[in-house]
């Protein structure tokens, strides 16, 4: 039977009703709105919807933060999980909630203990790289009020080692980020009721045309190659090259625990296109001729000809789409933590 995933389609419905309601339903409606000076409106109002849904968000888990003891943050590459989860922490704070975060790439086993992948190649995206036992147990101990010595993964050595020693304070809620954030087998053994899980993706929702919809997965794509590009100093046919790899591991460990979601954030921004367009077209168009990733790379840049560019000064400095465009205030955003102990 075809799986089912009511929560994922509710979403995608909701934000085609929102872009009706601003008049964008398609890149021709988008481009009227660049030629007729109203783009700015519609940068504006996209962040404002983002705003209001993290807001509700927080207000949420407000209301059961008597049962809420750990909030998990899941979904595939490039969806923005990473700026969300410092823009729900702030909202938290409006609420009167203080998040500690977490790291779950420091719970990784040690490199000679990681499972590879049908190739032979170290497989960092599978379940069994995490020490999850460990992992289980030190959040057991920190929400039961107890003082942890947390793990520090040292990712030139490869070796798993010893952190700072916290304690939560009371109320606190913990924030988990990673890509196993819904799967069961991640904190089996943990209450579920005293968890709160959320599957942030970029769910497009604008047409080409009448026929045809936007691809989800270009989008993401298009905001790796330019995160690469800026973090890591990738080029365009190294990010390529390792997309259907990404994909692969997407297939397997997240979109099958997309639906164990308590609730969905849709990252898509309907005017992003247009901003990555003028940034990105450059990079693809480095990717050599008669190379594997040429075929990609030609095929997203005809698709970006659909698009008008638009100034990325206009784009607000929270905005989730600087995680990947660069310039965002929360780059370096860290909530302060009175967690560790003092030892003199």
């Amino acid at each position: 039977p075809m799986p089912s995933y009511p929560q994922l389609l509710t979403s995608f419905r909701q934000y085609g009703e929102w872009l009706e309601t601003l008049g964008i339903q398609s890149v021709g409606a988008l481009n009227d709105a660049i030629k007729d000076g109203r783009i700015n409106e519609v940068i504006l109002v996209s962040e404002a919807l983002h705003a209001q849904q993290i807001s509700r968000l927080a207000n949420e888990i407000r209301k059961k933060r008597d049962q809420i003891k750990v909030i998990l943050i899941a979904g595939p590459s490039s969806s923005g999980k990473t700026t969300f989860a410092k823009r729900l922490t702030i909202q938290l704070l409006t609420e009167g909630i203080s998040p500690f975060a977490l790291e779950m790439d420091n719970y990784f086993v040690n490199r000679q203990d990681t499972p590879r992948d049908e190739d032979g190649n170290l497989d960092f995206e599978h379940i069994d790289a995490l020490n999850r036992a460990l992992l289980n147990q030190h959040i057991q101990e920190l929400t039961a009020g107890k003082e942890v010595q947390l793990r520090r993964y040292d990712f030139h050595e490869g070796l798993n080692k010893p952190g700072e020693t916290v304690s939560l304070t009371p109320g606190q809620v913990i924030i988990l980020e990673g890509i196993h954030g819904l799967n069961p087998r991640l904190l089996e053994g943990f209450p579920p009721e005293h968890t709160f899980r959320i599957y942030v993706s970029c769910l497009t929702q604008l047409n080409l045309d009448r026929h045809n919809r936007i691809s989800t997965t270009d989008t993401r794509e298009l905001r790796r190659i330019l995160r690469d590009a800026r973090d890591r100093g990738y080029s365009a046919q190294q990010t390529i090259s390792n997309w259907e790899m990404v994909r692969r591991g997407e297939k397997r460990h997240i979109f099958p625990y997309q639906e164990n979601a308590d609730v969905m954030f849709n990252s898509a921004l309907a005017y992003e296109l247009t901003a990555l367009k003028p940034l990105v077209e450059p990079l693809l168009r480095q990717v050599p001729y008669g190379t594997r990733e040429y075929i990609e790379a030609k095929r997203l840049f005809k698709f970006l000809q659909w698009f008008l560019p638009t100034d990325q000064r206009f784009i607000p400095d929270n905005s989730i789409l600087r995680e990947f465009i660069g310039d965002s205030i929360l780059q370096d955003f860290k909530i302060w933590q009175n967690n560790q102990r003092n030892d003199y």
